[in-house]
């Protein structure tokens, strides 16, 4: 089991703070049931991780936009999906006559008269 020191790890990320994220995220990822690149020998995740970066046997650089893509709020499939939704939606109107209209309008005052809150 070979010890991982920040400064071996500094060498390929010499930002500190760069180099926390992208082993946590890296340690996700071999959470998750990504490929290990090097032996466990029976250490945790975020050495593992760390002992990646410093053996250079994964890329900074794909660590970073896959960081980057976790962190996003709105990913774009979420997006089309949506869009989609609204379009069938609109495909489909739903044809209601006065009377229809006029039921839902008292059910619902109805509704609201029983429970206040």
């Amino acid at each position: 089991m070979a010890r991982v020191t920040v400064e071996d790890c500094v060498e390929r990320v010499p930002n500190r703070f760069s180099l926390v994220l992208f082993a946590a995220h890296r340690a996700r990822q071999i959470s998750g049931g990504a490929a290990l690149t090097l032996d466990r020998d029976r250490d945790k995740d975020p050495v593992v991780a760390l002992r990646e970066i410093a053996d250079a046997t994964v890329e900074t650089e794909e660590l970073r936009d896959g960081l980057v893509a976790s962190l996003r709020e709105v990913r774009p499939h979420a997006v089309r999906e949506e869009e989609e939704s609204d379009l069938l939606a609109l495909e489909a109107p739903v044809l209601a006559t006065e009377d229809d209209v006029l039921r839902a309008l008292q059910q619902e005052q109805e509704a609201v008269r029983e429970d206040p809150y």
